[in-house]
């Protein structure tokens, strides 16, 4: 029973596998989606004949349409036997008796016959399995990382170690199609039996490309805070997506080999959020105000500053810091009028004053402080000494934080 089940089966699989199809994208792929069988369109709406294709099994004569942004990966019994990357038709053609068809030239007694003998000694199956798939060429998006707390990295132009979370989204693309499904895509997405999408949780591949990511972010921030052609500035990087996506897939291909192992790249990212420590916003703030007291600006925030502090000193300190003031400008009072040196003749009296006990002596007076430098005398000193070659630029900028108090 079991032999006549098998050649009733072997010569209807071979008939039905006589008509020439069409393969193409199909319906509800997603942007995520990576790789997906190529579909047959002969129902064609329920009009078409071809309803008893066998699986497994190309016919040839079949048609292909690759669309634009995928490629076309053709596999028989395992092993790659083509791949299209330009878009357009291209007809299947194949040595295996299973392939041949009377309607691509394929003769009576090999498409037929000797295919039925074939399928007969498979129990009616066909005698070998011929599978094609899609990969898509365009960008991967919104593949996301994150972290749960801090990473930390050292960076250079702050000169200590900073840290931050952050989380955002990157692209991918496929450079090595073939790489990528050799090395990296499961055996039942090759076979055509689902596809493979990066979005999908439920996908070990894909979380396993997700912690990667995260584990490579913080060289990813070292190696671009630490580039000199970046400006050495962590600030610059949520402007500069292209810029921060090529150190962190130097990293990840450093850390993981990405391109040269699974034929993966990370093209762009988008960082949504980046929220520093304590520490390292205190000193991102130190920077700002060292950034805008420096250059030609600088002077005018350091004029203002010295006069607010003047005029708050003025504001709080009473009669005394009238006083103070008058010493500090050198015995100039209130609106630059010189004070009195001496006190006016009295008048004499007309009658004789009455004896007076002599006077203590007075209580010798201290020493009035030196005043402290104009922190705009200390600078332009400084500056002047850079010019000359004198002092190195850490030298400024040593002086500069000291006068400013930084």
């Amino acid at each position: 029973m079991g032999l006549i089940q098998a050649a009733i089966g072997a010569v209807g699989g071979t008939l039905g596998d006589q008509w020439l199809d069409f393969y193409g994208v199909p319906d509800g792929v997603g942007s995520t989606i990576a790789v997906f069988p190529a579909v047959a369109k002969g129902q064609n709406a329920g009009r078409g004949s071809n309803k008893d294709g066998s699986e497994g099994v190309i016919t040839n004569g079949s048609k292909f349409i690759v669309p634009e942004g995928y490629g076309l990966v053709l596999l028989e019994d395992g092993a790659f036997t083509g791949f299209a990357a330009e878009p357009g038709a291209y007809i299947w053609n194949s040595e295996e008796p299973a392939s041949q068809s009377v309607f691509s030239g394929g003769g009576l007694v090999d498409s037929v016959i000797r295919q039925s003998w074939e399928r007969f000694k498979f129990g009616g199956r066909p005698s070998t399995q011929q599978t094609a798939v899609f990969v898509t060429l365009k960008e991967l998006p919104n593949n996301r990382f994150g972290t749960q707390s801090e990473i930390y990295w050292d960076d250079a132009f702050l000169n200590t170690q900073v840290g931050a979370i952050t989380r955002g989204t990157y692209t991918l693309r496929i450079t090595d199609p073939l790489t990528f499904i050799r090395n990296f895509v499961p055996a039942d997405v090759i076979g055509g039996r689902r596809r493979f999408d990066f979005a999908d949780m439920d996908n070990p591949a894909g979380e396993q490309l997700f912690n990667e990511v995260v584990g490579s972010l913080a060289p990813a921030f070292s190696m671009y805070s630490n580039d000199p052609a970046k400006g050495n500035r962590i600030s610059r990087l949520q402007q500069d997506s292209i810029g921060f996506a090529q150190s962190l897939s130097a990293a990840v291909e450093e850390n993981y080999r990405w391109k040269s192992d699974r034929g993966l790249e990370i093209v762009k990212t988008a960082i949504i959020s980046i929220e520093y420590d304590a520490n390292t916003r205190e000193l991102l703030k130190n920077v700002q105000r060292a950034d805008a007291l420096s250059g030609a600006r600088g002077n005018s925030n350091l004029q203002a500053s010295v006069a607010a502090g003047i005029e708050s000193a003025g504001e709080n300190a009473g009669p005394g810091g009238l006083v103070g003031m008058g010493m500090a400008t050198g015995g100039m009072g209130l609106g630059g009028l010189q004070q009195p040196t001496q006190q006016p003749a009295q008048q004499q009296p007309t009658q004789p004053p009455a004896q007076q006990p002599p006077a203590a002596p007075a209580a010798p007076t201290a020493p009035a402080a030196p005043a402290a430098e104009d922190p705009m005398v200390v600078l332009k000193r400084a500056k002047d000494m850079l010019d000359a070659g004198l002092i190195t630029q850490e030298d400024y900028d040593a002086a500069k934080a000291k006068a400013l108090g930084l």
